[in-house]
């Protein structure tokens, strides 16, 4: 059972999917500790329109992003998994490279070294070479890199709910029961009017 998550956000464009996946593990009954950067904070201000202390009431416990004795800061204190979200470029950088100037970057490095699940939302396009290299680096060292893509093929009507929909992963990527994703296959009327225009083709 998922119990304790540290959420860490960075100063990347993306503040809806930290906040609505705060706001569905607080619903579920999970310990969030989170940590807001400042730049994180800034973006949080200018999305959402909301003050990090507001983000901060969702969670179980909060810290600064410069508190090296918090307790997320130490692999001795168990954790059923790790999200950076939205993971700015210089963060997946200090990750993938173990550079450590920050609460956010130590958890991640924790969570890498302990071997435990660790999900980056990066949040970045086009991607260089170099941004590319840094998501191979932490993908090989057993980081999940999930890019915020909505499912276009489930016909999303607005922003919300493609938001919702990447959420949905979010939670199911640490086994969070959620009804924000939606399984293809599992309704009738979207996958008979797929098959009858895209017939099956023996390969």
């Amino acid at each position: 059972m998922i119990r304790r998550i540290a959420v860490l956000v960075t100063g990347a464009s993306g503040a809806a999917f930290t906040y609505r996946f705060l706001q569905e593990t607080k619903k579920a009954g999970v310990e969030t500790h989170l940590v807001v950067t400042k730049p994180g904070g800034m973006v949080i201000k200018h999305e959402l329109g909301l003050g990090a202390r507001e983000v901060e009431q969702l969670a179980s416990f909060s810290y600064s992003e410069r508190n090296f004795m918090a307790p997320i800061a130490s692999g001795s204190f168990r954790l059923d998994g790790v999200l950076v979200a939205p993971c700015s470029m210089k963060t997946l950088a200090g990750i993938a490279h173990g550079y450590e100037d920050n609460l956010v970057i130590r958890c991640a490095s924790i969570a890498l070294k302990e071997r435990w699940k660790l999900v980056l939302m990066p949040r970045e396009t086009p991607l260089s070479t170099i941004q590319i290299r840094n998501m191979l680096t932490v993908s090989e060292a057993g980081a999940i890199v999930m890019p915020p893509l909505p499912q276009f093929y489930f016909r999303p009507v607005d922003v919300s709910e493609m938001v919702d929909m990447t959420v949905g992963k979010m939670l199911s990527a640490f086994g969070i029961e959620t009804k924000l994703t939606r399984e293809w296959g599992t309704d009738p009327a979207q996958t008979s009017e797929y098959v009858a225009q895209k017939p099956d083709v023996a390969l």
